[in-house]
């Protein structure tokens, strides 16, 4: 349909189809996870539906949050609004190409997160219904996350505590908890099992984004397909920069302070954070919430471990 409009929106469709086009896909790999681990038949072609309506949420959100964290790239390729801001710009037009960028990836959020909802509505399950619920609240709670981490670079300083509701509600539910359910509700699972799955999911979240933060300061950029020091230069109210806050004294404190937030900084925060313990304390942390949803995935029997245990370490023991 889009293609039909012109030459303008098929750009639009084809910077849409580009942008998912790479990714770990977690989020519908632990949706297929939760439709197996509830008796889902392996073979339901309805769930790989389902599941890959989540890779359009999932694009809808780093489309924004590239836009309001102002990063240059995203899987080692430009940023989608720094892509039109090049296109604007390459093709001579009229008026500010920030603007256009930044226009330009408002809309393609907004329009990957109705195909979201579109796709998953064709998926044809019995159970589609219930699942949906899931999924909504999945949207709102990404969207809390989000507001939560925006609202934490405006203050001086997070608690350990403070960070780790960003986590949870950024992260840990949005990429685990509710795929999981919207997989076994969609197979018909019942409160018990939503239960069991939420003392997996969790634990399982929360390390998957503590290890992204530590990654996002110190992985490669070559594996990661962003510059190392990202949160540090945006000002991200992290765990990391947290536990740094808590360990360091009151000179390390002054240099989060001034420091945090600049590109000059990068450095000295990164290495405060390592010889403040900081990263030995998160890597801490990721052990602990690993053990946790370990022991949570032993409670649902040996078939989910089959299913559950691999795609725990794909979520934790990663290098991008």
């Amino acid at each position: 349909m889009l293609a039909e409009l012109g030459p303008d929106l098929q750009g639009l469709a084809d910077a849409a189809i580009g942008f998912v086009a790479g990714g770990k896909r977690l989020r519908p790999q632990f949706c297929f996870a939760g439709w197996l681990v509830a008796g889902g038949d392996p073979e339901e072609p309805g769930i790989v539906t389902a599941a890959a309506a989540l890779e359009w949420l999932q694009a809808s959100a780093l489309v924004h949050d590239d836009l309001m964290d102002g990063s240059d790239t995203r899987r080692g390729r430009p940023s989608i609004h720094r892509a039109f801001e090049a296109r604007h710009r390459e093709e001579s037009r009229h008026g500010d190409p920030v603007g256009f960028g930044t226009s330009a990836a408002v809309l393609l959020g907004d329009l990957m997160l109705s195909w979201c909802d579109e796709l998953f509505r064709s998926n044809g399950l019995p159970h589609a219904g219930d699942a949906f619920s899931f999924l909504d609240r999945c949207k709102t709670e990404v969207v809390a996350g989000q507001f939560l981490d925006v609202a934490g670079q405006t203050r001086e300083s997070l608690s350990v505590a403070e960070a780790m509701t960003v986590v949870r509600y950024k992260s840990a539910k949005y990429t685990v908890e509710r795929p999981l359910h919207i997989g076994a509700a969609l197979a018909g699972a019942g409160p018990e099992l939503i239960a069991a799955l939420t003392e997996v999911a969790l634990p399982l979240g929360e390390a998957f984004q503590l290890r992204d933060d530590v990654l996002g300061v110190f992985g490669d950029p070559e594996q990661t397909g962003k510059p190392a020091g990202d949160d540090l230069r945006e000002g991200k109210r992290t765990v990391l920069v947290a536990r740094a806050a808590e360990l360091t004294d009151e000179a390390g404190r002054e240099l989060l302070r001034t420091s945090l937030g600049t590109a000059e900084g990068v450095d000295s925060v990164r290495d405060l954070i390592r010889t403040s313990g900081a990263l030995a304390a998160v890597e801490g942390d990721i052990a602990r919430l690993e053990a946790q949803a370990d022991e949570a995935i032993d409670r649902l029997g040996a078939d989910a471990r089959d299913v559950l245990g691999p795609l725990a370490l794909t979520a934790t023991r990663r290098t991008r």
